[in-house]
C-alpha cells in the first residue's frame, strides 16, 4: 500500500536505476529526487531534472537528505536542509557536466582540461565543507575558494554571473537594485582577481582601512649538504638590504653538528623561522637572504698544531646569499613551501669577512672562493600575508613546528597598540652591533687573535642571566663570545646581538666588553688585555641613543678584578662621558689605552623606554614648573613612535596640566591634543585609534575638560574669517571627531559626578558651537584659498561627530543640528568644484552614518540631502558621488521598507528625483553613444559605470513606488504637455536600457529584475497614456514611443526562455512568469484602445510587430495575429488595398531574417510564420472572412514563398556554409524579388550582395555579369538618382558609367576580355557623343589592350560538371533539381566531387547515372549524382572559320555555353564477339540550361533534357572525320610556319595514327562496316559507308602530305624515326589497298623513293586551312600547337587532358590473353594518342569490379602515381624509339611548349615515379593529387566525356613493338574510374569500355 512520506522527502541517487519495472523511473548516479510516497522498499517520486515524470524506484538506491518541505500535499516544494553554498555547488556541477562534454566535442581542449581541474577542486572543497570538521575561519576560507571557482567556471562557460553576499547567493527581493548592481560589479571583479579575497559589497564612503598588509617570510633549513668542515657550525640567517647596505632583520640562528644535522636532536625538521612585519615597501627593496656560517673548533681548520684540541673558537667559515627579488614571483604564486639551494662561498681574506655577503652579491669573485659543487644550504621559502593573528589562524602547522619568530629591526611600518606581536605585550629590545676595534700589537711579532666577551651587568654588579641573544631559534645566554679573526689587530665584526633586558633592570645596568688574545701555542691560553664598558641609560633618564659609540679601552690583565664594578664605572666610557668628568685622578687601578678604541652601535626597540628628552620632560612636568609652556610647545617635535608608545601617559599628563591652570595652559593643551589626534590619522599609527577610544572610555578622567575644549574650538572657528594663515584652525577641524569624543565623555563624567548639573549651559554651548560651525560653512570662500581648506576640513570631519552627539541628544535634536549645518552650505552655484566634491562627500558620510538609519532623523535630513543632489544633477556635476549617495539612500530605504513604512520618504524622493534622474540618464546615455561613435575617449569605463549606477538608482526608485505613488505622480502634472514630456522621457530611457545593454549579458539576475520593473511601470503608465492621449488629444509621438518600447521589451535576448536550460527556465517562470506575454497583452490592449488612430501606425509598426511574431512563444504570436489583420483591414478601408502592409512586411521580413535580427533559431521561423498565416487561430482564416480575401490569400502565398527562400538564405549566411551554397541562395532570392514580387530595390540590394560574394570567392567574371544586371536597369540619361547603398547622389548617366567601368575591370580580372569589349564600345559611343576625347582615348586603349590580351595571354579552359540534388533535405532552391557547374581553375572531376561532398557532408553519392525515382525524390535525405559533361558551343561559325587563331576559338568553345552533352555506350542486338563495334551504340544526353555559362553564377539549373541514340557507323564516321581534321590542322600550322623549329609534335601525331593503323586500328571499322553481310543487311547505310570509305581515303592522303612536311622539317638525328614512319605507312596503305583501291595512286614520297618533297605538294597542293576544322586540342601528348590549356594543369601552357596508363598484375581483370591483346590494340580516345598521363601498378583487388575509386577523366585516384614523363617514354618506346631518342624528343617538346628549360630527368629514372619541376608540379606540368582528395568513399561519379566530337576507338597508342608486348607487364590504357562506373562493369565488352571514352 502506497503511503505519503513524512520524513523521506529528498535524496540523492547512489546507484543508477534503469527503470526496468512497470512505471519505473530511470535514474542516473548523482541525480536528486523528490520522494512523494513509499511502499515496502520502494519510493514513488520525481527527478529534479524531469519534475513532470513520476515513477517508482528502489529505496536502497537513494541516500536520504534532510529537507524543508513547504506547502505539503500535491504541490509541495522541497528544499534540501544544507549549506546554500553546497547546494549551489551541487547544482552547478550538474550543469557543468553537460557543457564539459560539449567542450571535448568542440575541440576546446585547453578549457576542457582547465574545467576538469576546477570541477575536481570543487568536489574536494565541497567534501571538506560537508565533513563538519572545519573551524569557522576554515569554513569561510573554503567558501571563498568555492565561490571564486564557481564564478570562474560560469564566466568561461558563458553562464550567468551569480551575485553573492558573504559567499551566499543573494535574494534580489531583499535588497535594493543599487546594492544588487554593486554585488554584480563585485562578483565580476572577484572573477578577474580570483587569487585575492574581494568583499562582496564595499563601503563606498566609510573610512578606508589604510593599514598596509604585512608580509612574512617562512624559512626552513632542510640540510647543509656541503658540510665538509668536520666541526660544529652556527648558521645565521638574516634579511639584508643591498641599497642601504644594512641588515633589516634580527638573525635566525641554527646550531649544527659536524655531520650537518641539528646539534639538538629535538630540532630535526624544526629548524625554521618566520621573518615578520615586512611592508609592501620592503617587498620592493632589493632584499637578500644572507646566511653566515661560523664554525666552532680549532683556530685553523687544517692545522691541528694551532691550539690545543680542547679549546674551541668561533671562527668565520663561509657565506651564502639568495635574492628575494629573483624568487618572489615563484613563491607568491603558490601557497606552499618551495625549495632553494644556497651555495656557501668561503672568504679569501678574513680581514674582509664583514663584507663577504656584499662581495658575493656584487660578484667580486676575487674576494671569495666558490664551492666545488652546487650543493650547500638547502632551504625552503614560503610567503605569507596578513597580520600575525591571521597568519597563525591560517597556518597552524607552521607554528606547531616551533617556528622562531624573527622580527624586523626596529618597529614595523604599522605599529600595533601595545605591540601585541607574537604573544608579547611589551617589547624592550636593544640591538647591539659589534662594529670594529683597533688594538696595539703589544710587543708581539705577529698580530693578535682577539676575542671579545660581553656581559650585561646590573647596578649591583650582578651579571644578568639570559639577556644576550645571538639569534632567534636558540635560547638566550649570559655571556657573548665574538668570533675570532686570525692575526688581526683591527678586527671588523659587524655581528648583531639582541639584548632583551627586562624593563625593571634596564636603569642602572651596563655592558662590559672584555678583550682577550687567543694564543695558538700548546697551552692555548686566552689572555685578557683590556676592557670597555657603557651604561644603558643616562643620568637624565634617557636610554643609549641609536648611534655608533666609540668606547674607551682600559688596560687590564687576568689578575685584575671586576668584583668592585664601581672602580671602573666612575671612569668615562667614551668621549662624551669624558667631557662630563674633567677631573679624573690618574692613580686609578685601570688606565685608559689611548691608542686603542672599540666601537659598537645600538638600536632600541622599546615600548616603554624613550631616548627623547622633551618627552621625558613632559611626563615629569612638575619637576620643571617654569618650563611647562615650553615643554608643551616642544611636544610637536617628539617623534610619533615615542608618542604612541606613551600615549596614555601623555594624555593623562595633558589633562592634569589643563586642570592645573586652565586659563594659562588651556590653548597649549588644546593644540597638543589636536596634534596627537592628527598623529593618529597617519597610516603608520592608524591602529592606535582603538587605543585612544579605549582611553577615552575607560581611563579619561577630565570631567571639566569639556568646557575648555568647547571654548577653544569655538574660538578657532570664530576667528576663521579673520586669519590669513589657518593651518592650526584646519588641524583643529580635522581633529573634530576625537575632540567631540573628549567633550562628550567629559560631560558624561561631570554629569555623573554632579548629578546632571549645568545641563542647560552645556546644551547652550553646543548650540553656540554649531552656530559657529554654520558660520564657517556659510563664509564665501571663493576669494580665500585657505578658507576653502578650512571648510573642507570641517566638512570631512563633521559626520564623525554624530554618534557622540547621540549620546547626549535625541535623534531628532541631532538631526536638526545636522540639517541646519548642511543647509548652511552655499548652493553649488556659488562655490567651486573642489568644494562641491567635499560637500557631497560630507553628505555621503551623513547618509552612511547611524543617524540616517533612524526613520525619525531621515524625515528631517532627507529634504536637505535631496535638495543638494537635485542641484548637482540639474547641473550634471559630480555624478559619480551623487549616484553613490543615492545608492546608499535606496539601500537604507529598502531595508527599512522590510521592517516599516517608508511611503512618505519614497514620496519625497519621487517628487525631488524622478524627473531629474530621467533627464540625467538621457544625457549620460547620449554622451555614451557619442563616445562610442568617436574613438579615443578618455574614460569609457567611467561612463559605463555612471550609467549603471544611475540606472540602478532609477530602478530602485521605481521599484519602491506603489500604486499611490504612481497615482500622485500622474495627478501632480499641471498639463498634458508635462505628462507627455515625462512619458517620452521614461519610455526613451527604457528603450535605451534595452538597446544599449547597460548590463552585461551574463548579469541575468539584474536583467530580469530590470525587465520586471519596466513591465510593472509600463502597466501603471499605460492607463495614463490611454486616458490622456487617445481621443481628440491623440499624440502619435507618445504612442509610437510606447509601441517601440513594447516591441524592444518582448525581443530582449534575456527574456527568450526557449534558449535557457529547463532548470533556469522554471526558476524564471516561478519568480517572474513570462514577461513577454505580459507585455504582449499590454500591447494588444493598447492597440485595441487606439480605434481609428490605428491607421497612423501603418506601415511604420509593421516591421516591429513582425519582429514580435518571430519570438518563439505561441501565446505571444496568437496575441499579435489580430493586430496584423487590423492593419490590413484598416488600410483596405482607407486605400482600397493593403499594398503598404504588403510592401513593408516583405521589406521587414527580409531585414529580420537576412540581417540576423530577432530570434537566433531561424530554422524555426518558417513554422512560426506557418502558424501565423496557417492553422487556427490564423491570419489566413480571418482573411477568408473578408471581402478582400482573394488579394489577402495571394499576399499570404507570396510571403510564405518568400519565407522559404529567406530561410535558406539565412541558413547559408550563418558562416558555416560554403560559398557555392551562399551564392545559390542569393541568386534564388534575387530572382524571386525580380520575377515574382517585383521589388526592384530589394533585387538591386541582392545583386550587390551576390557581387560581393563573387569577389570574395575571386569569381570575377561572375561578379561582372552580376553587376551587369543592375547596369542594364539604368539608361544613358541625366535623371538624378538618390543616394543608395554605397552610391552617392548622382545622375543616372554617371552611375551607369561607373558601373560599366567597374564591370569592364572585373571582366579583365577574370580574363573574359571578349565580354568586356562590347562594354568598351558602348562607353566609347557615349564618350564620342559627348566629345569627351580624353575618356574616349582611354577606353579605346583599354579595348586595344583587351585584343592584345586575347592573342597573347594564356587562359585556362574550365571543366563542366552536371550535379543532381535529390531528396527533401536539400535547401529549397536545390531540392530535386539538376545543375551544370563551371569548375574552378585546375579542378577536375575528383576534386569537384570531393568539394561537393564536403559542402553536403550528409549527402549520399548515387551509384548509377539513371534518373532517380520518386522514392529518392521524396525521401528525407540527400542524394548527389555527379558526372562531367561536354560543352556544345553555340557559335559554330567562328570555330569553322579559316585562319582564326586557336586562342580565339578556344574562348568560344567554353563560353556562352547553354547546351552540354553526355554519352553512354550500350549494345543493341546480339553481340559479335569477334568485333563488338558492330552492335555498340551511343546514348547521347543533351542538357539545356536556363542561362548560359558563364553568368551570374558558376552553375545554372537544367531546364530541358534531350536523349538521342548514335549508331555504330555514325560514330565511326565522326571518329575518323575528327582525326582527319586534327591532322590537317597540325600540318597546316607547320606549312604556314605557325609552329617554329620543332617537328616533334608532328612526329608523334603521325606515329600515333600510322602505327595504330599498321597494328589493326581502322581495320576494325573495315571488318565491321565494309563486310558484305553488313551492307546487305543495312541497305540504308550505303551512303554512310561510302562516306566512311572516303574519309579513310582522305586520311591516307593527309598522312602522305604530313610525311612530306615531316621530311622537310625533320632533324637529322630524327631521320631513323622518319624512315620508320614511311615503312609503316606503306604497311598501312597495303592493308587498306583492297578496300580502297585509290590508295595505290599515292605520291612516290610516301613509298620511300627519292622524289623531291615538292612533288608531294604538287600532287596534293598545300594543305589549306580553309577546309580544316581546327580541333588540335586533342593533338598527341597535348603539349604543342594547342592554346586551349586545361584548368587542371599547374602549367599555364600544357593541357593534361590525358588518360591514365594502368599496369595491371597477372590477375588484373580476369581477361584472357587474347582480350588483353585487343585491349592493347584499341586506344579508347583519340585525344590520348601518343600520350599517357598516369602510370599505376594495381593489384587484382584494386582493379576488380568491387573496388570503388573516385576519379575523373583527368585525375588519377589516390592509389595512382602521376608520371607524365614516364608515360611519354613508354609511348615512344612503343613507337620504336630508343630511350635516348624518346628522352630527347620529350624534353625538346617540353622545352618549346613551356618556354623554359626542361626538367633534367635522369635516363635511369623508373617509369612509374614522377619527376617534379619547379612549382611543385610534375615535369609534365600537372599537379600531383593532393592528400585531401584521397579518399575511399563508395560512390558513383560518372566520367567526363570528350568535349568536341566522338573520340576514336581506332587509333591506339603504339605500345607494341614488333607485335610483341614491351618489357613491362601487360598494359591497359583506359580512363580510370571506380568499379561502379560503366567502364568497370564486367558485363561490358572491351569495345563498350573503349567506346565509353571515345564517344562524344
Amino acid at each position: 500500500m502506497w503511503s505519503p512520506t513524512e520524513e523521506e522527502k529528498y535524496g540523492v541517487v547512489i546507484c543508477s536505476f534503469r527503470g526496468a519495472v512497470p512505471q519505473g523511473l530511470v535514474l542516473e548516479l548523482g541525480e536528486t529526487v523528490q520522494i512523494l510516497e513509499k511502499c515496502e522498499g520502494w519510493y514513488r517520486g520525481v527527478s529534479i531534472k524531469k519534475p513532470n515524470v513520476k515513477g517508482i524506484f528502489p529505496a536502497n538506491y537513494i541516500h536520504l537528505k534532510k529537507a524543508i518541505v513547504s506547502n505539503r500535499g500535491q504541490y509541495e516544494t522541497v528544499v534540501p536542509l544544507e549549506d546554500s553554498v553546497v547546494t549551489e555547488v551541487t547544482a552547478t556541477l550538474q550543469e557543468w557536466a553537460v557543457l564539459w562534454k560539449q567542450l571535448y566535442v568542440k575541440h576546446k581542449v585547453d578549457l576542457f582540461y582547465k574545467l576538469r581541474h576546477v570541477m575536481n577542486e570543487l568536489i574536494d572543497l565541497r567534501r571538506q565543507l560537508l565533513s563538519g570538521h572545519l573551524t569557522q575561519d576554515q569554513v569561510r576560507e573554503v567558501k571563498r575558494h568555492l565561490t571564486v571557482r564557481l564564478d570562474w567556471g560560469n564566466e568561461h562557460l558563458g553562464l550567468d554571473l551569480v551575485p553573492r553576499k558573504d559567499f551566499e547567493v543573494v535574494d534580489s527581493d531583499q535588497i535594493s537594485v543599487s546594492d544588487l548592481y554593486k554585488m554584480h560589479l563585485s562578483s565580476r571583479h572577484s572573477v578577474q582577481q580570483s587569487t585575492s579575497q574581494v568583499d562582496t559589497i564595499r563601503q563606498r564612503h566609510g573610512e578606508a582601512c589604510r593599514m598596509p598588509v604585512p608580509h612574512h617570510f617562512f624559512l626552513s633549513l632542510k640540510s647543509f649538504t656541503y658540510n665538509t668542515i668536520g666541526e660544529d657550525t652556527d648558521v645565521f640567517f638574516s634579511l639584508y638590504d643591498v641599497r642601504e647596505g644594512k641588515q633589516i632583520s634580527e638573525r635566525f640562528m641554527v646550531r649544527l653538528n659536524k655531520n650537518g644535522g641539528p646539534r639538538n636532536p629535538e630540532k630535526i625538521d624544526r629548524m625554521c623561522a618566520l621573518f615578520t612585519d615586512l611592508s609592501s615597501k620592503d617587498m620592493k627593496r632589493d632584499l637578500y637572504i644572507v646566511a653566515h656560517v661560523i664554525r666552532i673548533g680549532r683556530m685553523l681548520l687544517n692545522d691541528s698544531k694551532k691550539g690545543p684540541p680542547h679549546l674551541h673558537y668561533r671562527r668565520p667559515y663561509g657565506c651564502a646569499v639568495l635574492s628575494i627579488m629573483d624568487v618572489l614571483q615563484s613563491i607568491s604564486e603558490i601557497k606552499e613551501e618551495k625549495d632553494f639551494v644556497l651555495k656557501v662561498y668561503t672568504c679569501n681574506n678574513e680581514n674582509e669577512w664583514c663584507q663577504i655577503h656584499e662581495n658575493i652579491i656584487r660578484k667580486s669573485s676575487t674576494k671569495y672562493t666558490a664551492p666545488s659543487s652546487n650543493y650547500g644550504l638547502i632551504i625552503s621559502l614560503q610567503l605569507l600575508r596578513g597580520d600575525m593573528e591571521q597568519v597563525r589562524r591560517e597556518n597552524p602547522m607552521i607554528f606547531n613546528r616551533g617556528v622562531s619568530v624573527t622580527r624586523k629591526l626596529g618597529f614595523p611600518d604599522v605599529i600595533m597598540p601595545e605591540m601585541k606581536i607574537v604573544g608579547c605585550d611589551i617589547r624592550n629590545d636593544l640591538y647591539l652591533t659589534l662594529e670594529k676595534g683597533d688594538f696595539e700589537r703589544g710587543g708581539k711579532s705577529v698580530q693578535k687573535n682577539i676575542e671579545v666577551t660581553m656581559y650585561v651587568l646590573y647596578a649591583d654588579g650582578e651579571i644578568l642571566k639570559d639577556c644576550i641573544s645571538l639569534g632567534s631559534g636558540e635560547p638566550s645566554r649570559s655571556a657573548y663570545h665574538s668570533f675570532v679573526l686570525y692575526h688581526n689587530n683591527s678586527p671588523r665584526w659587524g655581528e648583531i646581538i639582541k639584548l632583551p633586558i627586562p624593563i625593571d633592570r634596564f636603569r642602572g645596568s651596563h655592558l662590559r666588553f672584555e678583550f682577550r688574545h687567543c694564543s695558538t701555542k700548546d697551552k692555548g691560553e686566552k689572555k685578557l688585555f683590556g676592557f670597555a664598558f657603557t651604561p644603558l641609560m643616562r643620568d637624565d633618564g634617557t636610554t643609549l641613543s641609536d648611534d655608533i659609540h666609540e668606547l674607551y679601552v682600559y688596560k687590564c690583565d687576568e689578575n685584575s678584578t671586576f668584583n668592585n664594578h664601581a672602580l671602573y664605572l666612575g671612569l668615562p666610557c667614551c668621549k662624551e662621558d669624558y667631557n662630563g668628568c674633567p677631573n679624573i685622578p690618574s692613580s686609578l687601578i685601570f688606565q685608559r689605552s689611548t691608542k686603542e678604541t672599540f666601537s659598537v652601535s645600538t638600536q632600541l626597540s622599546s615600548t616603554k623606554l624613550t631616548q627623547n628628552v622633551d618627552l621625558l620632560a613632559l611626563l615629569k612636568w612638575k619637576a620643571y614648573p617654569d618650563r611647562v609652556m615650553d615643554i608643551l610647545g616642544r611636544l610637536r617635535h617628539v617623534s610619533g613612535e615615542e608618542i604612541v608608545k606613551f600615549l596614555q601617559d601623555i594624555l593623562d599628563t595633558l589633562f592634569v596640566v589643563l586642570d592645573d591652570n586652565t586659563e594659562k595652559y588651556g590653548l597649549l593643551v588644546f593644540q597638543s591634543l589636536v596634534f596627537i589626534i592628527n598623529l593618529l590619522r597617519d597610516s603608520k599609527y592608524f591602529h592606535f585609534r582603538p587605543v585612544m577610544d579605549t582611553y577615552i572610555q575607560k581611563h579619561f578622567a577630565g570631567a571639566l575638560a569639556y568646557k575648555e575644549l568647547i571654548r577653544c574650538l569655538k574660538w578657532y572657528m570664530d576667528r576663521s574669517a579673520e586669519l590669513v594663515r589657518q593651518d592650526h584652525i584646519q588641524e583643529a577641524m580635522r581633529a573634530l571627531e576625537y575632540l567631540f569624543k573628549f567633550i562628550v565623555q567629559s560631560r558624561i563624567l561631570y554629569s555623573r559626578a554632579t548629578c546632571g548639573m549645568e545641563e542647560e549651559q552645556f546644551r547652550t554651548s553646543i548650540q553656540e558651537l554649531f552656530q559657529s560651525i554654520r558660520f564657517v560653512l556659510s563664509l564665501d570662500s571663493r576669494s580665500s584659498e585657505t578658507l576653502i581648506f578650512t571648510q573642507a576640513a570641517l566638512l570631512n570631519s563633521f559626520p564623525a561627530i554624530f554618534d557622540e552627539l547621540l549620546q547626549m541628544f535625541t535623534v531628532q535634536e541631532v538631526a536638526e543640528f545636522v540639517r541646519g549645518t548642511l543647509g548652511s552650505m552655499p548652493s553649488t552655484v556659488h562655490i567651486g568644484q573642489s568644494m562641491d566634491v567635499v560637500k557631497l562627500q560630507s553628505i555621503a558620510r551623513t547618509v552612511d552614518s547611524r543617524l540616517f538609519s533612524f526613520s525619525e532623523s531621515r524625515r528631517i535630513l532627507l529634504p536637505v540631502v535631496l535638495h543638494h543632489i537635485h542641484l548637482h544633477l540639474r547641473q550634471q556635476k559630480e555624478l559619480l558621488i551623487c549616484s553613490g549617495i543615492l545608492s546608499s539612500i535606496f539601500s537604507i530605504i529598502k531595508t527599512s521598507s522590510l521592517e516599516g513604512d517608508v511611503v512618505e520618504e519614497v514620496e519625497m524622493m519621487v517628487e525631488s528625483l524622478l524627473d531629474v534622474l530621467l533627464q540625467t540618464l538621457l544625457t549620460i546615455m547620449s554622451k555614451s553613444q557619442s563616445q562610442e561613435a568617436v574613438r579615443g575617449q578618455r574614460c569609457p569605463q567611467c561612463t559605463a559605470e555612471i550609467t549603471g549606477e544611475y540606472v540602478s538608482c532609477l530602478l530602485s526608485l521605481l521599484r519602491q513606488m506603489s500604486d499611490t505613488h504612481f497615482q500622485h505622480l500622474l495627478d501632480n502634472f499641471q498639463s498634458k504637455d508635462e505628462l507627455k514630456e515625462f512619458l517620452l522621457k521614461i519610455f526613451c530611457v527604457f528603450r535605451n536600457l534595452m538597446k544599449m545593454s547597460v548590463f552585461p549579458r551574463d548579469w541575468m539576475v539584474m536583467r530580469l529584475l530590470t525587465s520586471n520593473i519596466i513591465v510593472t511601470t509600463v502597466q501603471y503608465l499605460s492607463s495614463a497614456l490611454h486616458k490622456n492621449f487617445t481621443e481628440t488629444d491623440f499624440d502619435f509621438k507618445v504612442w509610437n514611443s510606447y509601441f517601440s518600447l513594447a516591441v524592444l521589451f518582448i525581443n530582449q535576448p534575456s527574456l527568450q526562455l526557449e534558449n535557457a536550460t529547463p532548470a533556469k527556465r522554471k526558476k524564471i517562470l516561478d519568480k517572474y512568469g513570462d514577461m513577454r506575454v505580459m507585455m504582449a497583452y499590454e500591447l494588444f490592449s493598447m492597440w485595441q484602445n487606439l480605434g481609428e488612430h490605428k491607421i497612423h501606425f501603418i506601415p511604420g509598426m509593421i516591421g516591429p510587430f513582425l519582429g514580435v511574431t518571430l519570438v518563439p512563444q505561441p501565446e505571444v504570436r496568437n496575441i499579435m495575429i489580430p493586430i496584423f489583420h487590423d492593419m490590413m483591414d484598416w488600410e483596405q478601408r482607407k486605400n482600397g488595398n493593403f499594398k503598404q502592409v504588403e510592401a513593408e512586411l516583405i521589406d521587414k521580413l527580409d531585414s529580420l531574417v537576412s540581417e540576423g535580427k530577432g530570434d537566433e533559431n531561424y530554422r524555426e521561423l518558417f513554422s512560426l510564420l506557418t502558424q501565423l498565416f496557417g492553422p487556427y487561430p490564423s491570419l489566413l482564416e480571418k482573411i477568408e472572412q473578408e471581402t478582400w480575401r482573394e488579394t489577402g490569400i495571394s499576399f499570404v502565398t507570396s510571403v510564405t514563398r518568400l519565407m522559404e527562400r529567406l530561410l535558406d538564405y539565412r541558413d547559408c549566411m550563418k558562416g558555416d556554409e560554403t560559398e557555392n551554397k551562399k551564392i545559390g541562395c542569393t541568386v534564388n532570392l534575387m530572382n524571386f524579388y525580380k520575377s515574382e514580387i517585383n521589388k526592384e530595390e530589394m533585387y538591386i540590394r541582392y545583386i550587390h550582395k551576390l557581387c560581393d560574394m563573387h569577389l570574395q570567392a575571386e569569381n570575377y567574371t561572375e561578379a561582372a555579369f552580376t553587376l551587369l544586371l543592375y547596369c542594364e536597369l539604368l539608361q544613358w540619361e541625366d535623371r538624378p538618382l538618390r543616394e543608395f547603398l554605397h552610391y552617392p547622389s548622382q545622375s543616372e548617366w554617371q552611375r551607369k558609367e561607373g558601373l560599366c567601368r567597374k564591370i569592364i575591370h572585373y571582366f579583365n580580372k577574370g580574363k573574359s576580355w571578349e565580354f568586356g569589349i562590347p562594354l568598351c564600345r558602348e562607353l566609347a559611343i557615349q564618350y564620342e557623343s559627348l566629345y569627351d576625347y580624353q575618356s574616349l582615348s582611354w577606353i579605346r586603349k583599354m579595348e586595344a589592350t583587351y585584343y592584345d590580351n586575347i592573342m597573347e595571354q594564356q587562359r585556362l579552359e574550365p571543366e563542366f560538371f552536371r550535379v543532381g540534388f535529390y531528396g527533401r533535405k536539400f535547401p529549397f532552391f536545390l531540392r530535386n533539381k539538376e545543375y551544370v557547374c563551371r569548375g574552378h581553375d585546375y579542378e577536375r572531376l575528383e576534386a569537384f566531387q570531393q568539394r561537393m561532398l564536403s559542402e553536403f557532408p550528409q549527402a549520399i553519392a548515387m551509384q548509377h547515372p539513371n534518373h532517380p525515382d520518386d522514392s529518392i525524390l521524396q525521401c528525407d535525405a540527400q542524394y548527389l549524382q555527379i558526372y562531367a559533361v561536354t560543352p556544345i558551343p553555340d557559335n559554330i561559325d567562328v570555330l569553322q572559320m579559316d585562319r582564326v587563331p586557336d586562342r580565339i576559338k578556344s574562348f568560344y568553345r567554353v563560353n556562352n555555353i547553354r547546351k552540354f552533352r553526355y554519352d553512354r555506350p550500350f549494345h543493341k542486338g546480339p553481340k559479335d564477339k569477334e568485333n563488338e563495334f558492330k552492335s555498340l551504340w551511343i546514348e547521347r544526353t543533351t542538357l539545356t540550361l536556363t542561362h548560359s555559362l558563364p553568368g551570374i553564377s558558376r552553375w545554372f539549373e537544367v531546364e530541358r533534357r534531350e536523349l538521342v541514340e548514335v549508331s555504330p557507323l555514325e560514330n565511326a564516321i565522326q571518329v575518323v572525320e575528327n582525326k582527319n581534321q586534327e591532322l590537317r590542322t597540325l600540318i597546316s600550322q607547320y606549312q604556314h610556319k605557325q609552329m617554329h623549329g620543332n617537328i616533334n609534335l608532328l612526329s608523334m601525331c603521325l606515329n600515333g595514327v600510322i602505327d595504330a593503323a599498321v597494328n589493326g586500328g581502322i581495320a576494325r571499322y573495315q571488318e565491321a562496316f565494309f563486310d558484305k553481310d553488313y551492307i546487305t543487311k543495312h541497305p540504308a547505310d550505303a551512303e554512310k559507308i561510302t562516306q566512311l570509305k572516303e574519309l579513310m581515303q582522305e586520311q591516307v592522303h593527309v598522312l602522305g602530305v604530313g610525311l612530306a612536311v615531316h621530311e622537310k622539317f625533320v632533324h637529322p638525328e630524327m631521320r631513323p624515326l622518319h624512315k620508320k614512319l614511311i615503312d609503316q605507312f606503306q604497311m598501312m596503305r597495303s592493308s587498306l589497298y583492297h578496300e580502297l583501291p585509290g590508295l595505290d595512286k599515292l605520291s612516290p614520297a610516301c613509298s620511300g623513293t627519292s622524289t623531291p618533297r615538292g612533288n608531294v605538294l604538287v600532287s596534293h597542293g598545300p594543305m589549306s586551312p580553309e577546309s580544316i576544322k581546327l580541333l588540335h586540342r586533342h593533338s598527341p601528348l597535348n603539349m604543342l600547337g594547342s592554346v586551349r590549356h586545361s584548368s587542371s594543369s599547374l602549367s599555364s601552357h600544357t593541357s593534361s587532358e590525358t588518360g591514365n596508363l594502368v599496369i595491371l598484375t597477372d590477375s588484373s581483370v580476369g581477361e584472357t590473353a587474347e582480350d588483353m591483346y585487343h585491349m592493347q590494340l584499341v586506344y579508347p580516345n583519340s585525344r590520348y594518342q601518343g600520350s599517357v598521363t598516369n602510370v599505376s601498378v594495381l593489384s587484382s583487388s584494386q582493379a576488380s569490379p568491387s573496388t570503388s575509386s573516385l576519379s575523373s577523366t583527368h585525375s588519377a585516384p589516390s592509389q595512382m602515381i602521376n608520371s607524365a614523363p614516364s608515360s611519354a617514354r613508354v609511348l615512344m618506346k612503343g613507337a620504336g624509339l630508343t630511350p635516348l631518342e624518346a628522352e630527347a624528343l620529350y624534353l625538346s617538346t617540353e622545352q618549346i611548349q613551356h618556354g623554359r628549360q626542361p626538367c633534367k630527368l635522369p635516363h635511369a629514372a623508373p617509369t612509374n615515379v614522377p619527376h617534379l619541376c619547379p612549382g611543385g608540379t610534375t615535369s609534365r606540368g600537372s599537379p600531383s593529387l593532393p592528400d585531401k582528395y584521397r579518399h575511399s568513399r563508395e560512390l558513383m561519379m560518372l566520367l567526363p566525356t570528350h568535349r568536341d566530337r566522338p573520340s576514336s576507338a581506332m587509333y591506339p597508342t603504339a605500345i607494341m613493338e614488333n607485335g610483341q608486348p614491351p618489357n613491362f607487364q601487360r598494359a591497359l590504357i583506359q580512363q580510370m574510374i571506380g568499379p561502379c562506373k560503366p567502364c568497370s562493369d564486367p558485363n561490358l565488352s572491351l569495345a563498350e569500355k573503349a567506346s565509353l571514352y571515345t564517344t562524344a
